[in-house]
């Protein structure tokens, strides 16, 4: 650093007044360049609280130009600061476009680097061994042939470098850097190591771009000898935060899955055919100690699959399954349960007892200690703050345990260790306030400001909403959802996301629309999501059908995206383990989680599906949602008036004229 924020002082609003001003640098580098107020606004704001520390909430409506906002101040403040993004997306756009910008527009030197999870980085020590030792297909041959030349000349180690790779590549996960596998500053090729050098790099930079997604899994183990990963940090810029609450809830809470099981039995069988057990006695315990634990395994993993069927249990449909489990239900299991756990111990007994254990085997040990903890801690699921519940997807089962409430969490392990920290998107206020995301984030106080859209949405958009629809939970509900998303992608040329609440839904309109539109249908599910992507942007009166994974942090800029229709208000689903424990949680205590927490909730995903529409002041297109209860309900007229203030149609031949 080349000096502290208090040098700076007072200065620091003015000087990034300077930078945005009408002759400033960013309008001198960017040719046709307009600093908006919003956007002038929100960056004096950011300054603020970096000069006086404390919390700022900043909505800032799209096309505000919120990141640059940002950017700027924290630059300018000379602290390192931690930016961490929603997805992936922005994180790459954050490092590859605007900070190249600010470097060269800013008269102000500073380094820079992005972090991912280590578990998208090669890890060198384990690349050895598996080709020395890992069963290869001919496919696995000639991809370890492509990352063999890549590591050789990569600086990162980061997989996404290499264009050629598969995303389900079957054997990453046996040469990635995951931190269960690490052993850390024994490893032989610790210095050489991608993470190494990641950490190295953060710990220099003065600007540290991460993702939700890696801020709350190092925030999690935090106390392990090899989860730190993020650098001390003082100074937080968390963008898209409305994902924080689910980011949290995921990686603060445990789970235990047969897939675990399964890759540490396969990799404790590894290390007795590489010949890490030197003893030939222990290595047939050691050997039967996995034997053992596959079978312990099964029978625990099968048994709470019966209890799927459990009557007493609801379930989610579409490609995963989840159910709630009470105590008395995992009773059931308790025996099968133990014998796993049992089965763990004397795994981790007889690998941490071998004769001059490696490294690789102690982090085994370690690995088998950690799951045993869990898996008893899962077994009493008798912590209150815990919903507990099933998931089935694809061939796992998985027993999770996830909290009901993380607002503590997030103050105490994310907030309270920042002197000054900013919170931003473009949808943070239900009912024109904070006070929904103060409550779910621990946030107990905070400046705010608000900054509208730059864009006009009473010219370049209208709302839809048919003038008759069945009730959304009948049966009729999706036969007639299909013949307004006909009826609607006619008039609009195709140039349309169809977005569902459910599986279901999507299914039956997909089986009409593909039966009586001739456009080209995408489907969600029939490709990976960024190869749908660029095939809707690539296809011209493309329609894409898809779920929740569409409804935010997609960027469709100009005619190819002109319509977004929704199938109905985007409630959770009560019968979703975690929303009904919220649910639950909030009605004990006097609430109402109808108006507290599900409408909020609604409001503020469906302008995440809405917000995909108009991404640029020349873009124009259409609102649709077939839900009737925006008009028949009064919590209807509640998330109309959340809405962009767009004209509201009733009538078709509205859509047709708009885009003559």
């Amino acid at each position: 650093m080349e000096a502290a924020a208090s040098d700076a002082g007072p200065a620091l609003s003015a000087v990034v007044a300077e930078i945005f001003a009408p002759a400033g640098p960013i309008a001198t580098a960017l040719p046709g360049f307009e600093a908006r107020h919003g956007q002038l606004e929100m960056a004096a704001a950011v300054a603020s609280v970096f000069e006086g520390g404390g919390v700022l909430l900043a909505e800032a409506g799209t096309g505000t130009g919120k990141t640059l906002a940002y950017l700027v101040p924290a630059i300018l403040s000379r602290q390192r600061v931690l930016i961490s993004t929603g997805t992936k997306n922005l994180q790459e756009q954050i490092f590859f476009k605007d900070i190249p910008l600010l470097r060269d527009t800013l008269d102000v030197k500073f380094t820079a680097t992005y972090m991912k999870g280590r578990g998208n980085y090669l890890c060198l020590h384990r690349f050895d061994e598996f080709r020395e030792t890992g069963i290869q297909s001919h496919d696995d041959k000639h991809h370890l042939r492509l990352i063999d030349e890549w590591r050789r000349t990569t600086e990162t180690g980061d997989r996404s470098e290499i264009e050629d790779l598969p995303e389900d590549l079957p054997f990453w996960n046996d040469i990635s850097a995951s931190a269960e596998n690490c052993i850390g500053s024994d490893c032989p090729q610790f210095h050489d190591c991608f993470v190494t050098k990641m950490r190295q790099r953060a710990a220099e930079a003065d600007v540290v771009v991460v993702n939700h997604h890696l801020l709350c899994a190092d925030a999690a183990v935090r106390q392990s000898s090899f989860g730190e990963v993020i650098p001390s940090c003082n100074y937080a810029i968390l963008d898209e935060a409305h994902q924080i609450e689910d980011v949290a809830t995921q990686y603060f809470g445990i789970a235990v899955s047969n897939y675990r099981v399964d890759d540490l039995a396969r990799d404790a069988e590894k290390a007795v055919s590489a010949r890490l057990i030197s003893d030939a006695e222990r290595e047939h315990e050691i050997r039967a100690d996995v034997d053992r634990l596959r079978d312990r395994s099964r029978n625990f993993f099968g048994a709470l699959q019966m209890l799927r069927f459990d009557p007493s249990a609801g379930s989610l449909g579409g490609t995963e399954s989840r159910i709630r489990v009470r105590p008395a239900q995992l009773v059931r299991v308790a025996d099968d349960g133990l014998a796993l756990a049992g089965a763990l111990e004397a795994l981790e007994s007889d690998l941490a007892l071998a004769p001059d254990a490696s490294e690789d085997v102690l982090a085994l040990a370690r690995r088998a200690s950690e799951m045993r903890v869990q898996v008893n801690f899962l077994l009493r699921a008798d912590d209150p703050t815990y919903v507990y519940y099933l998931e089935a997807r694809g061939r796992g089962t998985f027993l999770r345990a996830a909290p009901i409430d993380v607002s503590d969490i997030v103050r105490e392990l994310l907030l309270d260790r920042m002197t000054a920290t900013v919170l931003t998107s473009a949808t943070l206020t239900v009912d024109n306030s904070f006070d929904y995301v103060k409550g779910r984030l621990g946030i107990r106080r905070a400046s705010e400001v608000r900054l509208a859209s730059e864009f006009d949405y009473q010219k370049q958009t209208i709302l839809y909403l048919p003038p008759r629809m069945p009730d959304p939970r009948s049966r009729e509900f999706a036969t007639a959802a299909a013949r307004e998303v006909v009826e609607i992608v006619k008039r609009t040329n195709g140039r349309a996301f169809v977005l569902f609440t459910s599986y279901a839904n999507l299914r039956e309109v997909q089986a009409v629309v593909s039966a009586e539109l001739s456009y080209p249908i995408l489907v969600q599910g029939e490709a990976p999501r960024s190869a749908l992507l660029r095939e809707f942007k690539a296809t011209p009166n493309a329609i894409l059908l898809a779920t929740s994974s569409f409804w935010q942090g997609v960027d469709v800029v100009g005619e190819a995206l002109s319509c977004v229709i929704i199938d109905k208000i985007p409630f959770a689903s009560p019968g979703d383990p975690i929303t009904a424990a919220r649910i639950e949680s909030i009605n004990a205590e006097g609430g109402s989680a109808f108006g507290e927490y599900q409408i909020p909730l609604a409001i503020l995903t469906l302008q995440q599906g809405l917000g995909r529409l108009i991404r640029h002041r020349q873009d124009r297109g259409v609102l649709a949602i077939l839900d009737p209860r925006l008009r028949t309900m009064g919590y209807g007229r509640r998330i109309l008036a959340s809405l962009p203030a767009a004209p509201v149609t009733h009538r078709l031949t509205d859509i047709e004229n708009f885009f003559v």
